[in-house]
């Protein structure tokens, strides 16, 4: 299983993903969910994978090699508009459950896949969106502004009461990063490394993309002030009035 958080906010757009990868408590291996589509000056988008590595893997090998139209092939490289995007990954979705879908199905393996897709092109404006299994998608809104797939449940509490659609970038990583902090400490099927991406709208480029490691010394402090801050929180708050104690 996996993470992956994008945050739609007004200046920009942060993405988070983990690496872990896991067929058993004995199988993990290590691969990047991060996949970045860019031409400079022209467009950016960053696609980001959870579900079944192979799905995903023929997902991404198909927006890479391009999916043919009744008009030419496109790609992430070449669509006119992000909204186009997104239907195109929808498109690269179903295509290839058409593939495999039913030798899965025979195989009682559930056809399981979600991405978040996100980005700007020049004159086109920035968005972000999540596409199911189906191949339909939604869309990060003012007042929803961010997007989790994959084992979102346990880093989803923090969003949910801090992300606003003003909230600074700066503020937006250290978010993303509580939030996935949360999930490794919960989840086994998630692991490091992790990889961070900030995109300042407007740029049409990355602003940072890092890839943090257990010795990273800045997601030390996340973690530490993040603890220390909830035991802080903790004892400050009253006991209960209806005990004895």
């Amino acid at each position: 299983m996996t993470y992956c958080v994008g945050l739609g906010l007004k200046d920009g757009l942060v993405f988070l993903s983990d690496t872990r990868t896991n067929a058993g408590v004995d199988n993990i291996s290590i691969f990047s969910k991060m996949h970045v589509y860019h031409i400079a000056d022209e467009r950016i988008f960053v696609l980001l994978t959870a579900g079944n590595l192979g799905i995903a893997q023929a997902v991404v090998n198909m927006l890479h090699e391009g999916i043919e139209t009744e008009e030419r092939i496109e790609t992430l490289y070449t669509v006119g508009t992000p909204f186009r995007a997104a239907q195109l990954v929808g498109e690269a979705v179903r295509r290839v459950f058409q593939t495999d879908g039913e030798a899965m199905q025979a195989q009682s393996v559930a056809f399981d896949v979600s991405v978040l897709l996100g980005g700007e092109i020049r004159g086109r404006g920035m968005r972000l969106f999540q596409i199911y299994s189906a191949g339909n998608f939604i869309e990060a809104t003012p007042d929803t502004p961010f997007l989790q797939i994959g084992e979102h449940k346990y880093g989803k509490p923090i969003l949910d009461r801090v992300v606003q659609y003003d909230t600074a970038l700066t503020d937006g990583v250290k978010l993303v990063l509580v939030s996935m902090d949360s999930t490794l400490r919960s989840n086994l099927t998630v692991g490091m490394p992790i990889d961070l991406l900030v995109y300042k709208r407007g740029a049409l480029e990355p602003e940072l993309k890092r890839r943090i490691t257990e010795d990273d010394a800045y997601f030390r402090v996340i973690r530490e002030r993040w603890s220390d801050a909830l035991r802080e929180a903790y004892h400050a708050i009253p006991p209960p009035p209806y005990t004895s104690d």
